[in-house]
């Protein structure tokens, strides 16, 4: 796995994996977005793929932000990621998640409810119920979770080693940079809305460090914790 920009590659299968894109965030926020939601999510993603040249690009659910209804704009947003992606010769699959009621509207491409990868042993889905389909691996979102490190808040993965059904688990941060993330530090199993986080204590916090191109592994967060 080789994680950049709160997305994750998979080598063994050619596929990047993206979640919690939340389209139509930036109308709803009171905050004022300089770089134009539009413009920086296809840059974002642009910039991934110009990386890895993954043969496929999955959203692991929560492409939209709004549950009823489509505000202005986001049509063309979606247009502009699913063009970044095609001219760049990948397929773009999209999991739904709890917020894509009105994915129909916006996206006619492959929609599964579960995304099984070209390695066979890894299912994407988003998380916030559980999978029918086995795996030796499920990719999710849902939690948007970040931790606070010396007193600076930071996106993070979390990967738990067979976490769920014996199965090993990786939980993407938002993808959108609108959502401030959910800090685990304090969080218990309870407190996690996937049902795929079945114990936190054995969840690694994964941090990557844009400035210096590192990506920082930490401890299972049982263990972790009292030093935070």
């Amino acid at each position: 796995m080789k994680f950049r920009d709160r997305a994750c590659y998979f080598p063994g299968a050619d596929a990047l994996v993206l979640s919690d894109v939340h389209v139509g965030k930036a109308a709803a926020s009171n905050v004022e977005f300089p770089l134009g939601e539009r413009s920086d999510l296809a840059a974002r993603v642009d910039a991934l793929l110009d990386e890895f040249a993954p043969g496929e690009v999955v959203i692991a659910g929560d492409l939209l932000q709004a549950f009823d209804r489509v505000p202005h704009g986001v049509t063309e947003t979606v247009d502009r990621v699913r063009a970044t992606v095609r001219d760049r010769g990948a397929d773009l699959v999209v999991t739904p998640g709890n917020h894509d009621r009105q994915i129909d509207a916006v996206y006619d491409g492959p929609a599964p409810d579960e995304y099984r990868l070209a390695d066979g042993e890894t299912v994407v889905c988003h998380g916030h119920e559980e999978p029918s389909a086995d795996a030796r691996r499920y990719v999710v979102g849902h939690d948007h979770p970040a931790v606070e490190i010396e007193g600076k808040k930071r996106y993070c993965y979390l990967v738990g080693e067979r976490l769920y059904r014996d199965a090993d688990v990786v939980m993407l941060p938002a993808f959108t940079r609108l959502a401030a993330g959910v800090t685990i530090n304090g969080m218990r199993t309870r407190d996690f809305a996937s049902p795929l986080v079945t114990d936190a204590d054995a969840v690694r916090p994964v941090v990557r460090d844009p400035d210096a191109g590192e990506t920082l592994e930490f401890p299972p967060l049982g263990q972790l914790r009292p030093h935070l």
